[in-house]
């Protein structure tokens, strides 16, 4: 199925290395300097466009951590036409650094990963290159991690150069935010762009 303008442009505006370095020096109390990956992975070619996704300390990039795919998708639903799907790895230590492996991501198969059902977002194209993504309704965002379960609220904002995120890790008893965009999203300005790695026939 031919990928809609509107997917290529998204992905393309996703894939890249990013960080929120004036972010992090006009606020440093409450955003850390953080450095985000989002790469190209050729899986899901016949309907989506595919990042994995990870970030780091500017101080500790080997440490890097929340490691995942999203997975861009055009589907058959008015209200949601444009969607994003999440997936885990089931062992994320492997996958630690891949930002910066290509080999790696190209290499990942299906069996190295957990669908995440409740980690759906639904995609609203604002402008010519603006996009904006929010849960769907009624939808719950729940994995494992390191042997108990934890929850996230997903969000993001997208334009060429810039990436806004939502993310918030939520206490699964209290249902409060812990971590993440607590005050506010994260903004990220794209250092790197990798939108050329796309090995898509009509992209």
């Amino acid at each position: 199925m031919p990928l809609s303008p509107a997917l290529i442009t998204l992905a393309r505006s996703m894939a890249g290395e990013f960080d929120n370095r004036e972010q992090a020096i006009g606020d440093p109390a409450w955003y850390v300097h953080l450095r985000m990956w989002q790469r190209p992975v050729p899986l899901f070619r016949e309907d989506s466009l595919t990042l994995f996704a990870e970030q780091a300390n500017v101080l500790y990039p080997e440490q890097a951590y929340r490691q995942r795919l999203i997975r861009l998708r055009q589907v058959d639903d008015a209200e949601a036409p444009l969607q994003a799907h999440y997936y885990a790895f089931k062992n994320p230590t492997a996958a630690i650094g891949a930002g910066l492996k290509p080999k790696f991501l190209n290499a990942i198969t299906l069996e190295q990963l957990d669908y995440l059902p409740g980690c759906i977002l639904k995609i609203t194209q604002q402008d010519a290159e603006s996009f904006i993504a929010q849960p769907l309704p009624g939808s719950q965002c729940l994995f494992s991690y390191q042997g108990k379960q934890s929850q996230v609220q997903l969000g993001f904002a997208v334009r060429a150069q810039t990436f806004e995120s939502y993310d918030k890790g939520i206490d699964v008893e209290t249902q409060k935010a812990t971590w993440g965009a607590v005050l506010g999203p994260y903004r990220y300005t794209k250092r790197r762009d990798f939108g050329a790695e796309w090995a898509i026939e009509n992209v």
